[in-house]
């Protein structure tokens, strides 16, 4: 019995279509990282395995991308996804301490999961929304102009 990460025949049929996109498979890397960690969860070294033989690239080129990038995560990571921006405009409105705060909080640090693997915890850099710092980002959701209460509540409300 084989253990061998695979895409199904719709997700290989998905893939062809953002392939069809570029003048070349290498380029369609990027969005089949992005699949693999929706289907997996994070991107394991059979998950990237996997990748590079749907996109028939390399193993080390895959694996360069994937670990190039933060976004894509090279171990399990919780459910939900806590990132705390830090960067100089969060930072300078209470991103640290909110970050410092969630820590002392859930008994996680920077890109750790809880023991239930219901949240993990990140400190990120900038993420674009400098206007309305402090920001967090729990999974795809962007919050603004948040405080550590705000956080706590909306940890709460997460089924």
């Amino acid at each position: 019995m084989s253990n061998k990460l695979t895409f199904s025949a719709e997700e290989l049929q998905k893939l062809e279509t953002i392939k069809k996109r570029y003048p070349e498979p290498k380029a369609a890397l990027m969005p089949a990282l992005w699949m693999a960690q929706a289907k997996w969860g994070w991107l394991s070294d059979e998950a990237m395995t996997c990748v590079a033989e749907a996109l028939e690239l390399p193993l080390a080129h895959v694996r360069g991308v994937a670990t190039f990038y933060t976004m894509y995560f090279k171990k399990p990571m919780g459910k939900y996804h806590l990132q705390i921006c830090t960067n100089v405009s969060c930072m300078l409105r209470g991103g640290d301490t909110i970050f410092a705060q969630a820590k002392a909080r859930y008994g996680i640090g920077h890109n750790e999961c809880t023991a239930d693997g219901r949240l993990s915890l990140e400190e990120v850099e900038c993420m674009g929304a400098c206007g309305g710092a402090p920001m967090i980002a729990i999974n795809e959701d962007y919050h603004e102009n948040i405080s550590f209460e705000h956080v706590e509540k909306l940890v709460a409300s997460l089924p």
